[in-house]
Formats: C-alpha cells, sequence, structure tokens
C-alpha cells in the first residue's frame, strides 16, 4: 500500500472524535505517544524477559503509524513529504552516514565509551 492510500484510509477509520480542533489533535498526539509506549514494552519483554512478543511489535507500530497519519492528516500534511524531508535532513547530518565518533554535543565529541 502506497502511503498516500494510507492517510485516505486512516481517515475513513478515525471519524470525528471532537468538533473542537485542539482536542483532535491533543489526542492523535497522546496516541502517538501511547502506542510508542506500548511498543517499548513488547520490546522490552522481548529482550528483557525472553518473553516474544514479536506480534506486539508488529501491532503496536503499526498502530503508532496510524497516528502519525492522523496527526498528518489533520495538518494536510503529505506523510511522503515529511519521510523525504527527514531523509534529507539526515543526508545532510550523516552525509556518509552516521559515526558516533563524529557525533558532537556543544562543540565537543561524544566519547560513547566514557562513562
Amino acid at each position: 500500500m502506497e502511503l498516500k492510500d494510507y492517510q485516505k484510509f486512516c481517515q475513513t477509520t478515525a471519524g470525528n472524535m471532537s468538533d473542537d480542533p485542539e482536542k483532535q489533535i491533543m489526542v492523535w498526539g497522546l496516541g502517538v505517544a501511547g502506542e510508542a509506549g506500548d511498543l517499548a514494552g513488547c520490546i522490552k519483554k522481548t529482550v528483557g524477559h525472553k518473553n516474544d512478543q514479536i506480534t506486539g511489535i508488529r501491532e503496536n507500530l503499526g498502530d503508532t503509524m496510524w497516528y502519525i497519519a492522523e496527526i498528518c492528516n489533520f495538518y494536510h500534511w503529505d506523510l511522503n513529504e515529511i519521510l523525504s524531508e527527514n531523509v534529507s535532513k539526515l543526508k545532510k547530518r550523516y552525509p556518509k552516514g552516521f559515526d558516533a565518533k563524529l557525533v558532537k554535543r556543544d562543540g565537543k565529541r561524544i566519547d560513547w565509551n566514557e562513562k
């Protein structure tokens, strides 16, 4: 499925929760946070507890994307454009790919091996 089609589909499943735009965007934003938390919990259980939650990881990724698509729909943004802008930003930031040795904070290189 193309992202454009996915965004349109999400609109059909979202309904109109409120006539108050502030409430709607709050629901979408908090939805992302909630689903991302569920996703993190599934990863923690899979890795830390050896309790296979792979199905939950997949499901929560999809649920998180649904809320992200609804935020894009709310602002009339094209998700493809959002992702393209992110790719451009990352290419500028990491033209040769990410290298932890090159990451700087406050003008100083971070040594990830230091504690």
